[in-house]
């Protein structure tokens, strides 16, 4: 469960987190972008209108009435008359201007509006008029008026007006002749300011050069804006805190007039947007986790459950009942693996009851192998009396008779082991050789090749036996005249090698090929032969021997046969090299002798 959770839950937290990380960074860059679009769009419309006050002013001071009138001053009242319904037409196409003021050099002026508050205190003595003569020429954005000698009939207050000149220069003499002066109404700038809403509280204001208030909205989060807080390129967005208060500020320039736009808004309303963001994927984090902890409930315990009752059937096998039975009808793996348990149980009760006959009958087959042993026993030693006593009546056939076929029994009684010499096989096979010269009366030869070496290994007992006695009812006997059979030995790196040879009749290539299927298998073979009571049949003897090679050495070891019709038939054996006996063919009986 907690893993599901995990895997769940950590990939959805991270998917908010970046989530909640982008939007939050592309919210404040759209409200930057946005911003400083705003802006612009101010900046322009406050160029448009600077713009019209420089033509207006180049228009006034290129005016030969105004240059005389600066030169040379208003020669009667008439002429200063027809010079201000020259200026009323101005105020007129622009009610936004607040006045119009043009001084000459020696301190006369004319105007529609303004006046002086000091008639003795000469106009060139001002500080507009000073700065404006500095600038030679150039259009001059004064900003709002302090402490100069002018009023208004309006009565206009000073932070209500901002004010703009430019000299007039005589170009023969390039002399100040007089400055053009004009007054524009604020609302003209706040009207392009004004209804700009940043958020819910945020404002557009305009600053000079030197941060002082050219407009700002009643009650303004900051009275002054330092200009030492903006950096050095035209726009840009910082970060104040201010009476308590953290303050974004987005600013952009004006390259005509110099002055400075700048949203002021609160960060955290800024970042309102942000937090519903925010609010909506802890929300979508929150209903996430109650669905995955229910899911991660519900599948372990689908999971734990069937488990845990799968776990008591096996506890219940554990202590021995094997009638338990696992009920579950589920058709996922754990239903796979009842059913799987349910035929274990099955195959096991099976396994147990075919051991315990097993067990039956290995005991019975044991009891009857120590009846039988004592019969061998009793036999070879009978055979030997008999052995004697021909020998003393001059026998000498039915003496080396008798002594073959005593050696035959003993040593395939050979102490109960499983495992011979090589040796004592050879005397075996040349004792059985023997017998059967004996009743074939010169229709067997018999060659016996083994290598110097061979002589000092074990082999499985009774290996050569059933392979000449094969050759000799299916090979020797089967065909006409006298026969020939050839056993060789020989000892190579890895193995031994025996092979019975005979030049009797051969087989068939079906019957060749019935009998190395049968090779193959020889444990098969032999349990379908005694199941039809075959045990006698033909080629019984090479599977028996087939078989004890395979159950004692593997499958690399056995019997390879070749045969052609007519021809005869040549018989491989492929034993291992053993010095000494397996611990497995070690036998207990100890011989009996006479």
């Amino acid at each position: 469960m907690v893993l599901f959770l995990l895997i769940s839950l950590l990939p959805s937290i991270g998917l908010g987190y970046l989530v909640n990380w982008t939007v939050s960074r592309v919210l404040e860059r759209q409200a930057v972008d946005h911003t400083l679009q705003l802006i612009t769009k101010v900046n322009q419309t406050l160029d448009s209108d600077m713009e019209n006050l420089q033509n207006m002013t180049y228009l006034i001071g290129f005016d030969d009435r105004v240059r005389q009138f600066m030169t040379d001053g208003a020669a009667n009242e008439q002429e200063s008359y027809r010079l201000k319904q020259y200026l009323q037409r101005y105020t007129t196409l622009y009610p936004e201007i607040a006045g119009l003021l043009v001084a000459g050099a020696d301190g006369q002026y004319v105007s529609n509006e303004l006046y002086a508050r000091d008639p003795g205190r000469s106009l060139t003595e001002e500080d507009w008029y000073a700065r404006a003569e500095e600038n030679e020429g150039l259009f001059t954005i004064l900003g709002q008026p302090s402490g100069r000698n002018l009023t208004s009939h309006v009565s206009y207050q000073d932070n209500e007006v901002v004010t703009v000149a430019r000299a007039v220069v005589d170009t023969d003499t390039e002399r100040t002749i007089g400055v053009v002066l004009i007054d524009l109404k604020l609302w003209t700038i706040s009207k392009a300011a004004r209804d700009v809403k940043l958020g819910r509280t945020g404002y557009l204001t305009v600053v000079d050069r030197e941060g002082g208030r050219i407009y700002a909205p009643d009650a303004p989060y900051i009275d002054r804006i330092p200009s030492e807080w903006f950096a050095d390129g035209s726009t840009g967005a910082i970060t104040r805190k201010v009476d308590g208060r953290e303050l974004q500020l987005i600013y952009g320039d004006s390259s005509f007039t110099g002055w400075r736009t700048v949203g002021v808004f609160l960060t955290r309303e800024s970042l309102f947007e942000v937090g519903q963001i925010h609010f909506y994927v802890i929300c979508f984090l929150f209903v996430v986790c109650m669905l995955g902890l229910t899911a991660a409930l519900r599948l372990s315990s689908s999971i734990s459950e069937p488990i845990r009752l799968l776990q008591d059937d096996m506890r219940r096998t554990e202590s021995g009942d094997l009638t338990v039975r696992h009920t579950s009808v589920r058709q996922d793996e754990i239903g796979m693996l009842g059913r799987s348990f349910n035929r274990m149980l099955v195959e096991l009760r099976r396994l147990i009851q075919l051991n315990e006959r097993k067990e039956r009958q290995k005991r019975e087959a044991e009891l009857r192998s120590l009846q039988d042993n004592i019969k061998p026993h009793f036999l070879y030693n009978t055979l030997d009396t008999i052995h004697w006593m021909a020998r003393k009546k001059g026998a000498d056939e039915v003496s080396e008779m008798v002594e073959s076929l005593s050696k035959l029994f003993r040593i395939g009684l050979s102490k109960g082991g499983d495992i011979i010499p090589l040796a004592d096989e050879l005397e075996h096979i040349r004792s059985y050789v023997l017998i059967q010269q004996t009743r074939y009366q010169g229709r067997l030869n018999v060659e016996i090749e083994t290598d110097e070496r061979a002589g000092d290994y074990f082999v499985l007992k009774l290996l050569l036996q059933p392979l000449v006695e094969n050759a000799i009812y299916h090979g020797i006997k089967a065909r006409r005249g006298p026969g020939n059979i050839t056993i060789k030995l020989r000892a190579e790196q890895d193995a031994l090698l025996l092979q019975v040879a005979d030049d009797g009749a051969g087989m068939k290539p079906e019957r060749l090929e019935e009998l190395k299927r049968k090779l193959a298998n020889p444990l098969e073979a032999i349990e379908r032969q005694a199941s039809e009571s075959q045990k006698s049949g033909r080629s019984y003897g090479m599977l028996n021997v087939q078989s004890r090679l395979r159950l004692a050495f593997g499958e690399h070891y056995g019997i390879e046969i070749a045969s052609k019709e007519s021809e005869g038939t040549v018989v491989s054996v492929r034993h291992p090299l053993l010095h000494e006996p397996p611990a497995f063919a070690t036998g207990n009986e100890e011989e009996e002798r006479s």
